[in-house]
Formats: structure tokens, C-alpha cells, sequence
């Protein structure tokens, strides 16, 4: 099944998962300037929030600085709401995502940050009457729109692109504090709608992204993979710690109903083998290649487990092959995750639009 096609239409979800690239087209990177600045200025910044709102933003956010090479000195970690209480944040900027504005943990972590005269904490919600606004110091209302969905997509998508501007209006901060460092010769426009040289590699523009996400979005899968899916007992996705597989784990289970979980790294080879069955499905993102061959041996040929991934280069699974898009390949990872959750979830029979039990706002704030 093609999800572009118009008879999909009346799922507000699979709406959202398209209007998720229009989000990408018209982003502006020169939103978060101002914020940049205050988080360049500590050193320090702390990415919270609760489910979607953190799980890819912050983390991929986190892989991306790791992998950045032009020598940004930041100190950066992320942290659910009521951790991040117990921690002293007095040094630290913070960085709350709640797509609602009312998740009762993000509540409660600003107000006591509020109260205790903290004057560094910033929020990004879709909702421009949030009551986070009462104890921020700043706010970003995202231009996405409320999503109808209970599973949240394209919040999620602009949620991320608004961490990565902060990433990479710190970089033009750090270009200019340097005038010694050897990447003050490359050139960024404010929107990156261009495509321009980063740390001597070219990017792709988010137009061109965002072209590749429609394509990955409208992928038409193998009625079989597609059935084999649909009739397994646990979906283990297993992959990166930077919210890519684990962010589908959670969308596994609001989407298809399905047990899900998510195996960080190569943890499927340390001991969850003992009770992963052949009527469980195993799904790789981005595998790493020097294990291909061990997890094939391990599950598929010795105890008949499905194994599939999704990866931009071929492996020895079934494998849904996306695009490659250096800077954003965890944007195309989602993308063909979500179109392989909704198209089981279509297999199935099940309503996408309405949950039995899951909630819009899975913890909203009450006084």
C-alpha cells in the first residue's frame, strides 16, 4: 500500500506523518539565535521532557554534537522531567520539548526551576497557551499545529529540527569566538536552505530532505513483511542510542497495539536471545555492519527468527532500503519506521486515529 494515496486521507496520523515534510520546507533555522546564545554563554545544556518530545529530539541532538567535528566545547546530557529535579541545574541551560504544553512532569520541574530563581530554562511547545509559559524564561511555539493523532509525528519532526538549529547556531557562535579554529571559513545561511559545505562534507538542503522523506513515507512494502509484522507477538527494535528505534518502539506500541521494545545498541547479543522466539520480529535500524553476519547466523539461520532492517546500505536481511542523507539519516530511519508501523497497523484493521487506552496528553498537569 502507497500511503500518499488519497483513500489514506482520512487518518489524521497519516496526515500529520506528510505534513511533517511541509514542516521540514519551511523551517528557519534562525529561530533559536537568541536561545543559542544564552546556551553558549553557560556551557551547559540539559534537553528534557517526557515520550516523542525527548526521546528523538534530544538524543539525536546529543549524536549529532558527538559526531560534530568544528570543535564546539558543550557539555550536554538529557534526563526525563523528575530526574532532572534531583539534580542541581543552577549551572545548566534548560530545554523542555512538550508538544502540549501541560505534561505534568515538565509542569513541575519549571515551576520549582521558577521558584528557585533559575533563569535559563526555555520551552518548545505546539501550544501557544502552554502552562509551562508561567515559569520559562523563554519560549518557542512550533508552527507544526496541534496534532489530531494521539501519536505524535510531526511535533516530533520539528521538535528535532528546532534542537539542530540550536546545534548549529552554537557552531556559528563557536566559528566566531575562534577566529583560529579551521572551520571559520565555512559559510551557513540562517535558514540551511541552501546547500553548503559543513565541516568540509556537503549537506543536503531540507527541500531536499524533505523530498527524500516523501519518497521513504510513500515506500510501498511487501504485503508479506508487511503480514509477518502484523502477526508477531513482540517487535524488538534494536539500534543507536540516539532516539531513533527507541522513539519506534514507543510508536509500535500507540500504532499497531503491539508489544514492543526497544534493545539499545547490541544488547540483542547479550542474553534477551534466551526469550526472543520465532514468533517475535527483530527490527535493525541502521545496523552496525561488523554484527550483520553474527545476528544472521545467531537468529535467522539457527533459530528462525524474522530479522529485518532498516538501512541505507544492503545487509544480509530482508531490508527496507532508504535513502541516504548525511545530517539527517535518522529523519529518513523514522520516516520508513512510520510507514511500516501504519501499514501493519492498516493490516490489521485497526483504527489509527483511535487508541483504546492511550492518551493525547499521556500526563497532563492538574493542580
Amino acid at each position: 500500500m502507497n500511503l500518499s494515496e488519497s483513500r489514506y486521507n482520512k487518518y489524521s496520523l497519516v496526515c500529520e506523518m506528510f505534513e511533517s515534510l511541509d514542516v521540514m520546507l519551511r523551517f528557519d533555522f534562525s529561530r533559536t539565535e537568541s536561545m543559542s546564545r544564552v546556551i553558549f554563554e553557560s556551557g551547559r545544556l540539559f534537553l528534557t521532557g517526557e515520550g516523542s518530545s525527548r526521546i528523538f529530539p534530544a538524543k539525536n541532538f546529543i549524536r549529532q554534537l558527538r559526531l560534530d567535528t568544528s570543535g564546539l566545547n558543550l557539555n550536554v546530557t538529557t534526563e526525563g522531567c523528575y530526574q532532572a529535579l534531583e539534580y542541581d541545574l543552577s549551572d545548566w541551560s534548560v530545554v523542555v520539548a512538550s508538544n502540549s504544553g501541560q505534561t505534568g512532569e515538565a509542569v513541575r520541574l519549571y515551576k520549582y526551576l521558577f521558584e528557585t530563581g533559575h533563569d535559563r530554562n526555555f520551552v518548545v511547545t505546539a501550544n501557544p497557551e502552554a502552562k509551562l509559559f508561567e515559569f520559562a524564561m523563554s519560549t518557542l511555539v512550533l508552527s507544526c499545529g496541534a496534532e489530531r493523532a494521539v501519536a505524535a509525528t510531526k511535533s516530533v519532526v520539528e521538535q528535532a529540527l528546532v534542537y539542530l538549529s540550536i546545534l548549529h547556531n552554537l557552531k556559528k557562535l563557536s566559528i566566531e569566538n575562534n577566529s583560529n579554529n579551521a572551520t571559520s571559513t565555512n559559510k551557513c545561511n540562517d535558514k540551511c536552505c541552501n546547500k553548503e559545505q559543513h565541516n568540509g562534507a556537503e549537506k543536503l538542503s531540507l527541500k531536499d530532505v524533505s523530498e527524500l522523506g516523501r519518497r521513504t513515507l510513500s515506500a510501498e512494502y511487501d504485503l508479506d513483511l508487511v503480514k509477518r509484522l502484523a502477526g508477531a507477538e513482540t517487535i524488538y527494535f534494536a539500534g543507536r542510542n540516539d532516539g531513533t528505534a527507541e522513539e519506534l518502539s514507543l510508536k509500535a506500541s500507540e500504532i499497531t497495539r503491539k508489544r514492543s521494545v526497544f534493545l539499545e545498541g547490541t544488547y540483542l547479543l547479550h542474553g534477551v536471545e534466551e526469550v526472543i522466539t520465532s514468533n517475535d520480529v527483530v527490527v535493525l535500524v541502521d545496523p552496525f555492519k561488523v554484527e550483520c553476519d553474527k545476528i544472521d547466523e545467531l537468529f535467522v539461520k539457527k533459530h528462525n527468527i524474522p530479522v529485518i532492517a532498516i538501512s541505507n546500505f544492503a545487509t544480509p536481511f530482508v531490508t527496507i532500503e532508504i535513502p541516504k542523507a548525511d545530517g539527517y539519516d535518522q529523519f529518513l530511519q523514522l520516516f520508513a519506521g512510520w510507514n511500516l508501523l501504519v501499514q501493519i497497523a492498516i493490516q490489521t484493521g485497526i483504527n489509527l486515529d483511535k487508541p483504546v487506552r492511550a492518551r493525547k496528553i499521556g500526563n497532563k498537569f492538574e493542580e
